[in-house]
């Protein structure tokens, strides 16, 4: 892709199933990447498996929702690389004890509310805000934060981890409004379900591939070719001229009516699934027939 060769980029959140897939291929596409986790020893997984293969990349250990580690992570980008030009905000609060406890707002532990607002949107801020300065030093960059289809579907449960989400729906539109005219460019991609490494552990991805109207279901990689495009020069076109241009929703997650059926209970005949739409649908063969995803 245009204008990737050269580049740095920060990926907060950069080890998990679409984290690792992100940073990999930034770093495929030339990018030097600044891989930011909580979970130091994947951190460094990743940047190895980067610089393995002749990349660049350093691992940080981070938690978003701490501004003093955002402003460690940007500065390792400066420090070592010499600017920052791309953010790839991806980082969440995926923690049994956290999104596993994110009933309902009657019942939900106010901590656990807290928190995953703390980490999956006062985070993202935390690094926009400390991102921006460095991407004006350097003329412009771009941003792509990952959202989620539960910010638009309106599950029982989780509602916690939906309004984080559905507020990174306006942190984007904000940060591309507002920094437009100083090319700094801001995007989202809400995927659904994603074939990571915790969904392959369980049985979930074999009852939603029965009951979708595709051949396979979505993986790491298809988000990272996404990333990637919106990061890239070849996305330059795509900025904040009607609000329903700062986000793309990729398929790979499944929309029961009315409401989101935990997911648990997908096991039986009568729970009828069905694809996210048409629209949906478009912009996913929009990104692979032009190259944007394999």
């Amino acid at each position: 892709m245009r204008g990737l060769e050269g580049k740095v980029a920060v990926v907060a959140g950069g080890a998990g199933g679409i984290g690792t897939a992100s940073s990999v291929r930034l770093a495929e596409e030339g990018v030097a990447v600044v891989v930011g986790d909580v979970d130091a020893g994947a951190a460094a997984a990743v940047a190895g498996r980067i610089t393995d293969v002749g990349g660049r990349a350093v691992a940080v250990t981070v938690d978003i929702s701490d501004e003093d580690d955002v402003a460690a992570l940007i500065g390792v980008a400066v420090e070592t690389f010499g600017g920052l030009d791309l953010l790839h905000c991806n980082a969440a609060a995926l923690d049994p004890t956290v999104i596993g406890q994110d009933t309902d707002v009657e019942t939900i532990d106010l901590d656990v509310f807290d928190r995953t607002i703390a980490v999956n949107l006062r985070g993202h801020v935390l690094c926009t805000r400390l991102a921006i300065p460095r991407l004006a030093e350097r003329g412009g960059g771009a941003i792509v934060y990952t959202s989620s289809a539960a910010a638009y579907i309106g599950e029982p449960e989780r509602p916690a981890y939906a309004l984080a989400k559905s507020g990174l729906t306006a942190l984007t539109r904000h940060v591309a409004s507002r920094w437009g005219k100083q090319s700094i460019r801001a995007n989202a991609v809400a995927p659904g379900l994603i074939l990571t490494p915790a969904v392959r552990a369980g049985s979930m991805a074999d009852h939603v591939i029965a009951r979708v109207p595709h051949t396979r279901l979505g993986e790491p990689a298809d988000i990272a070719a996404a990333v990637a495009f919106l990061l890239s020069d070849d996305a330059q076109r795509f900025y904040v001229e009607e609000a329903e241009e700062a986000e793309y929703p990729l398929v790979g997650g499944v929309d029961p009516s009315p409401g989101l059926v935990p997911l648990d209970e997908i096991d039986g005949p009568d729970v009828e699934l069905t694809s996210f739409g048409t629209e949906l649908e478009t912009t996913v063969e929009m990104l692979r027939e032009t190259g944007w995803l394999t």
